[in-house]
């Protein structure tokens, strides 16, 4: 297995572990969690970019590989959108917690995708 899988995998192992025990932290937030929770999804979030930065460099995205990295990209933007809306001390609508609670699964699978389409090309 290639490396960028394995720290793509380590990445999100660490965002949705920090995740889950932040959502069992209750309110209001434990400030060390919220923090390394953040700062992790970040990471992952600049790692992924700099891997298509990277690869574009090498030779040009293709149509699939970019629109699947945008997605994940688009995913990481509504996570960290929504995940700063839950991080404060007003209420949102459900929805917003829907979403934060869906989209990590989906921003695994386009991450992963996008990282296996980057790799094997």
């Amino acid at each position: 297995m290639d490396d960028k899988l394995i720290i793509t995998a380590v990445f999100f192992i660490f965002i949705i572990m920090s995740g889950y025990w932040l959502s069992r932290s209750g309110k209001p937030l434990n400030v060390l969690i919220l923090t390394v929770h953040k700062l992790i999804s970040m990471a992952a979030f600049i790692y992924l970019i700099i891997i298509m930065f990277q690869m574009h460099q090498i030779a040009p995205l293709n149509p699939t590989e970019m629109a699947v990295g945008a997605l994940s990209v688009l995913l990481f933007v509504i996570l960290i959108a929504t995940g700063g809306m839950l991080s404060t001390r007003k209420l949102f609508p459900m929805v917003v917690h829907k979403i934060h609670k869906i989209a990590p699964y989906l921003a695994i699978l386009c991450t992963t995708a996008t990282i296996y389409l980057l790799q094997v090309r």
